[in-house]
């Protein structure tokens, strides 16, 4: 709920309409959100005017007598803010909610990691298997395999539609992160590409911004063994919802360098795109990747990617890279080789994950450790799973 004086500040300026009728339809929703449509409008709604209100705390707070004209646009220029899985700091993560939930925070970017089902649909969902996140083995027990786990490429999208989503767990069944959103009675869903893709356009018309996408190709080598082309798959995707060129607001990332490859050297000029790509990186013990070598599949070594002129063979390929923000860093919080390299080959820096959890403890606050990153060492965009946090930061003039 709002405090008083907040509600009676924005009463008074007459020139945010906008945000007084969100605010006003945020109240005569709550009589009557029994439909999914008015429940997602009321979560746009009221996060938004949540948004608008805390910065005009902070600007009162700083003394100011109004609000900055950055404080209503979309395109502050210090940083980019990419909405981690959505909202998901607050919200289960990859479901509709938890998107239109970073979309009213001001995120400028929305992920979504993007594997295929069993008969060729695009689902928004991080893991290939669906364990840590829905109750499949509740619905569909018989369906594991042998290392019992149950993969979404096993599963058809009707399939899919019967589960419920939750907050990830552990192993054990323990939240992975207690403090979340625990709420076992409000319903949660997967959703397909086109559904989330839809959801933003329609969301970017009413809104008039231009809130841009963010989509992962989720281990093309596992659906290349499962003889699916995912990444064509995605690319026609994105072409018929218009993302054609550089120019246009999505950047398509892999942790697999040879299927980016092929994407921008064979894929990408034959469905006549040119849109920005982003090598995610991984270390080699994580096993992230595999690549097909005399027949038989082995672990992808990244190392390349550290040493000097990792970044500039990068950039024949891709725009921007994704590390693990540790790989930025040597112990004494000095830029790596790897960030000065990539900054001299001039690709876009993006890292993950900017988590209010995993603040480091060399930092006070995830406010001070944001401010680290993109301040001093001049990082162009987070990963977060609280955009919140992070526009609000942007919006104190770092």
């Amino acid at each position: 709920m709002f405090r008083l004086p907040i509600f009676n500040f924005l009463l008074s300026l007459n020139r945010h309409k906008l945000y007084l009728e969100l605010l006003f339809l945020q109240y005569k929703l709550k009589m009557k959100a029994n439909s999914f449509i008015l429940k997602l409008i009321l979560v746009v709604s009221a996060s938004t005017c949540i948004s608008i209100a805390s910065n005009i705390v902070f600007a009162q707070d700083a003394g100011k007598s109004s609000i900055s004209k950055s404080t209503l646009t979309n395109t502050p220029n210090k940083f980019t803010v990419i909405a981690h899985r959505g909202a998901s700091g607050h919200l289960p993560e990859h479901t509709i909610p938890a998107k239109a939930l970073a979309y009213g925070q001001g995120a400028h970017y929305l992920e979504q990691d993007l594997v295929m089902t069993k008969d060729n649909q695009l689902i928004v969902h991080h893991d290939l298997t669906l364990d840590a996140t829905t109750n499949v083995a509740m619905i569909f027990p018989t369906k594991a395999r042998a290392d019992g786990h149950f993969y979404v490429i096993d599963f058809t999208l009707d399939e899919l539609r019967q589960l419920s989503v939750h907050e990830r767990k552990k192993d054990t069944g323990e939240m992975k992160y207690p403090a979340r959103f625990n709420n076992s009675v409000t319903p949660f869903h997967l959703h397909t590409f086109e559904e989330e893709l839809a959801l933003i356009k329609s969301l970017n018309k009413t809104t008039g911004r231009n809130v841009g996408i963010y989509p992962e190709i989720k281990s093309p080598w596992f659906h290349h063994q499962h003889d699916k082309d995912i990444s064509l798959v995605v690319l026609k995707a994105l072409k018929t919802s218009g993302y054609l060129n550089k120019e246009d607001n999505v950047y398509v990332q892999s942790f697999d360098s040879n299927e980016l490859q092929r994407i921008k050297r064979t894929l990408l000029p034959s469905l006549g795109m040119d849109i920005k790509l982003v090598q995610l990186i991984a270390y080699n013990d994580w096993q992230e990747t595999k690549e097909k070598v005399n027949e038989q599949w082995h672990n992808y070594d990244y190392n390349w990617m550290f040493e000097v002129g990792g970044a500039s063979q990068i950039a024949s390929y891709a725009d921007g890279i994704g590390p693990w923000f540790p790989m930025l860093v040597d112990d004494n919080l000095s830029p790596s080789t790897l960030l000065s390299d990539a900054k001299k080959a001039g690709l876009a820096i993006h890292p993950y994950t900017f988590r209010l959890e995993d603040t480091p403890q060399q930092f006070e606050s995830f406010e001070k450790w944001l401010r680290y990153f993109t301040g001093t060492l001049g990082i162009d965009g987070v990963f977060t799973d609280q955009p919140d946090r992070a526009i609000s930061l942007l919006l104190q003039n770092m």
